[in-house]
């Protein structure tokens, strides 16, 4: 198998973790794309290297800052050579009811959420198609796909991202690059985890498996978009959710 050199931003997260994990088991040279700021690489790092995935990349960068992630995506290349699978996996949450959200609140989850998607698939896209083979992988939601009040800022920035997926996969379908989303349900990380425990048994109530996603399921969805065997797939949103039905 080709060994490609993988992108990954949000790397150090419970799901960053997780897509890292799978692409390096399908052999490809994962760069581990963090934020400076409230990330700890060195303390992932070690915690990989014990399970096994000693060779990650860390490069640092706010992937909502343009000039911080030209230097970011600048830096992956030097360390691992020209990125042939980006992921775009970094979002944060900035939950309340629209009556009572705050513009920054707004902003920022739209701008980690969504406009990181310009800032990073920018520095890379072109290249691929002049390459003639790339994979550009976006993390959207389940609540992107269907809503969920208190998130009205993050609904709108994951459906954005559906639309960034199936509008770019048209520009660059004949250059040999696919472009997908992956829609995960409710994931067990441990952020969700750690839930009020009548709320969290309400979350897996409303799932028809009655389970939440372990983050390997997505990890796994993401490394078969990422595969040689998955060039005619463009354009698609993958919906890992247990089986959630929208209305």
């Amino acid at each position: 198998m080709t060994q490609r050199v993988a992108l990954v931003t949000g790397a150090m997260g419970g799901l960053g973790t997780a897509i890292c994990q799978a692409l390096a088991k399908k052999g490809h040279k994962v760069v581990a794309a963090y934020h400076p700021q409230f990330d700890k690489p060195e303390e992932w790092l070690k915690e990989q290297a014990a399970e096994g995935f000693k060779d990650f990349i860390p490069v640092a960068g706010d992937v909502s800052d343009l000039a911080s992630v030209e230097k970011m995506v600048a830096d992956a290349v030097e360390k691992a050579g020209p990125i042939d699978i980006l992921v775009n996996n970094a979002g944060i949450t900035r939950d309340k009811m629209f009556a009572k959200m705050e513009r920054e609140q707004w902003d920022a989850v739209i701008n980690t959420n969504l406009s990181s998607l310009f800032n990073v698939t920018k520095q890379v896209s072109a290249k691929m198609a002049e390459r003639g083979w790339g994979r550009i992988i976006n993390i959207s939601s389940v609540n992107g796909v269907k809503g969920q009040a208190g998130q009205t800022n993050y609904s709108a920035a994951k459906a954005g991202v559906i639309g960034f997926t199936k509008a770019l996969a048209q520009e660059l379908a004949a250059k040999g690059v696919t472009v997908n989303a992956v829609a995960p349900g409710y994931v067990a990380t441990k952020m969700v985890t750690a839930i009020r425990e009548d709320i969290l048994k309400s979350i897996v109530d409303s799932v028809p498996m009655k389970r939440l996603a372990k983050p390997e399921e997505i990890g796994f969805a993401v490394a078969f978009l990422a595969d040689d065997l998955s060039g005619f797939t463009t354009g698609a949103t993958l919906n890992v959710n247990g089986g959630l039905n929208y209305q």
